[in-house]
């Protein structure tokens, strides 16, 4: 029997109790409005395969290709493969791939003229201890922002890039390290909700429209120190078999990277977008 249940004051739900190879649109409503409610959700106990995990992302939306090409699954290029490959040919670690996602909490896709809308893992191995993913609300994050701050950003658009203001581009690939930014509210009104919530990223953001090159800085600065509310985390400790969801439009998210790294921690990703001319998806 489907059971969903809150896992933190402000975001995270787990949902138990369902094979998601079989549900219906009616079967898929409550876990969708589960989502919209707690911005990233668990769904328990998964047995995938590729075409499996492909499908039941289709049902979030439109699923693309994540930029970094050389982490696609050879397979089915919808799909990131993710914690493999981390150690060169000499076998030292390498960092870029074991610490991926864990330099600071981000949001997926800032990059793109469209943003990402959501992004599912389903976890394939686990390591023994570690290699949990944190999460944070950014409705939360807005409603304690300070006035001033909000008097300041409100209308103003950031200026995002894959690597930001510090040229990380190590994953993609030479000839897509050079996009130009894409502009997208500070302030962002969620497409479904209607809720308002801070759309920020302190990895991608290269600066705000409007403000002086040091304000802008600044302003940044202080934005990533207070980007994480106090009792808007959720952190999730994996198990093989799980199927996280998250959404883009209203959370940040960061991966631990400080599991024994001998160890596997796998996944799959898929990156999904909202639905072409804004169709709903099925079930919604």
């Amino acid at each position: 029997m489907l059971n969903i249940r809150p896992m933190g004051k402000y975001t995270g739900g787990e949902i138990t109790g369902v094979d998601v190879k079989t549900l219906d649109d009616a079967g898929f409503a409550p876990i969708y409005d589960a989502w919209l409610q707690y911005g990233v959700t668990v769904v328990r106990d998964q047995e995938l395969e590729l075409d499996e995990f492909l499908a039941y992302s289709r049902r979030f939306g439109f699923v693309v290709p994540h930029p970094s090409k050389s982490t696609r699954h050879p397979d089915c290029p919808e799909i990131t493969v993710l914690g493999i490959n981390k150690f060169d040919a000499d076998g030292n670690l390498i960092q870029a791939v074991y610490k991926r996602g864990g330099e600071s909490f981000h949001t997926d896709g800032a990059y793109d003229e469209v943003p990402f809308k959501a992004t599912k893992l389903y976890a394939l191995a686990i390591p023994s201890r570690g290699g949990n993913t944190h999460f944070s609300s950014m409705y939360q994050a807005y409603e304690v922002l300070p006035e001033r701050l909000k008097t300041l950003l409100e209308g103003r658009n950031g200026a995002f890039t894959y690597g930001g203001r510090h040229g990380q581009t190590a994953l993609l690939n030479p000839e897509d390290r050079n996009r130009p930014p894409a502009f997208h509210p500070m302030f962002r009104t969620h497409s479904e909700t209607g809720r308002r919530s801070l759309y920020f990223d302190p990895g991608k953001i290269n600066y705000i429209e409007g403000l002086e090159a040091a304000q802008s800085d600044d302003v940044i600065d202080e934005l990533t120190e207070r980007m994480i509310a106090p009792e808007a985390e959720y952190v999730h400790e994996w198990r093989v078999g799980d199927v996280v969801i998250w959404d883009n439009r209203c959370l940040v998210h960061k991966a631990a990277g400080d599991y024994p790294p001998e160890e596997d921690r796998i996944h799959w990703r898929t990156s999904i977008k909202e639905a072409i001319g804004g169709a709903s998806v099925a079930g919604a």
